[in-house]
């Protein structure tokens, strides 16, 4: 059993406050656990109106289907288009 975590850094270009910003991380969060079975939340900059941390979180049989889900989310982000990634974290921790 493998747990994959990844954690983005984005900047969320045309943030005017945190409310634009709730709104940008509410929509890239929204859309991830719509399309890949993922547990997502903010992490961290939650007072900082441009910047955002997310953190992903997968349970899967192999690293490599693990690491797979976590790189689409990647891809998803990045094809949304609402923020740019500007640090990306992936960690993969085996079990049994």
């Amino acid at each position: 059993m493998v747990v994959g975590v990844l954690r983005l850094d984005l900047l969320v270009h045309g943030s005017q406050g945190l409310k634009d910003k709730r709104a940008v991380v509410k929509s890239i969060l929204g859309r991830c656990r719509a399309r890949f079975p993922v547990s997502c939340a903010e992490t961290d900059h939650q007072n900082l109106w441009q910047r955002a941390g997310l953190g992903f979180a997968i349970l899967e049989n192999s690293e490599d289907s693990a690491h797979q889900v976590l790189q689409k989310v990647i891809e998803e982000v990045e094809r949304i288009g609402l923020a740019e990634i500007i640090g990306q974290d992936i960690e993969l921790i085996h079990y049994g």
